[in-house]
């Protein structure tokens, strides 16, 4: 305590003068108009700075707070997101051609994963039982056959793709043109083998290949591809034809299951009819 009264006594005139001149400069920024302003506007650019300082401290300890705040908000919006619904009904367009005297309603579907380099190949859908979805129903796509429904799940479907060895497709060349079978070559995604039609007609290249529609699963009239080839079968008088898909399954999102509503009718009529003699 004496050193302190000892250190005010030494400095008591510096320190008068300092006070009075802080009182004039108060009394001067005070009362006269520019180095008021000068001084208020300095001091909200002093203040503004310390403030962002502040603010960039307290949000850099506030950030696992906020990131946690962020991903809630995220999660309630994505949840709203349409893209994230499950649709469970879906419009059914119904076909009826008096022509033929068949009826047909499609469901469409996405594609949501798919093989395309396999002995085999399978196309998963986006709709299942909840949709009627039963297997052996036929699945197109605009331009062409996809497949066969192979089993089905509640939501969703395992399609068999044209894109394997043993789904053969009665077809027809040209609009009611020969008949034949038309199935995939085996290894490009883009091309099948038609088989069966005669040596005797002459099957022009870039003609249209077509549905047939005997078995009920497939509308009749399909655009399947187009003659790209043709070459004998060795020992058979019988073209073997080259056809290039009109579809590019590698590509492919969008399709639509096929509903017929007399397969069961014409199935059972077919199996009536009778064995050749032995």
């Amino acid at each position: 305590m004496q050193n302190l009264f000892a250190f005010l006594r030494r400095f008591r005139v510096f320190i008068f003068f300092s006070a009075l001149q802080f009182l004039c400069l108060l009394l001067y920024v005070q009362f006269v108009s520019f180095p008021k302003s000068v001084y208020l506007s300095t001091a909200s650019t002093l203040n503004g700075k310390i403030q962002s300082v502040e603010g960039k401290l307290t949000s850099h300890f506030d950030l696992e707070e906020n990131n946690a705040a962020l991903r809630l908000e995220n999660a309630q919006l994505r949840r709203r997101v349409f893209t994230n619904f499950y649709r469970v009904e879906r419009t059914k367009t119904q076909v009826n051609d008096t022509a033929y005297e068949q009826s047909f309603s499609f469901i469409p579907t996405k594609i949501i994963n798919a093989s395309i380099g396999r002995r085999n190949n399978y196309f998963t859908i986006d709709v299942g039982e909840q949709q009627g979805i039963k297997k052996n129903m036929g699945v197109i796509s605009p331009k062409g056959v996809v497949g066969i429904v192979f089993k089905v799940g509640e939501h969703f479907s395992l399609v068999k793709s044209i894109l394997t060895q043993d789904i053969n497709l009665d077809i027809m060349i040209g609009i009611d043109g020969p008949r034949g079978i038309l199935k995939w070559d085996g290894f490009h995604p883009k091309k099948g083998i038609v088989t069966g039609v005669s040596t005797d007609l002459n099957i022009k290249k870039n003609t249209n290949i077509y549905t047939l529609g005997a078995s009920g699963i497939f509308p009749k009239g399909i655009k399947l591809g187009r003659v790209i080839s043709k070459s004998r079968v060795e020992d058979q008088a019988l073209w073997n034809l080259e056809v290039r898909f009109s579809e590019d399954y590698r590509t492919l999102h969008s399709a639509y299951v096929v509903t017929s509503l007399i397969r069961k009718e014409l199935q059972s009529l077919q199996l009536e009819i009778p064995e050749d003699p032995e």
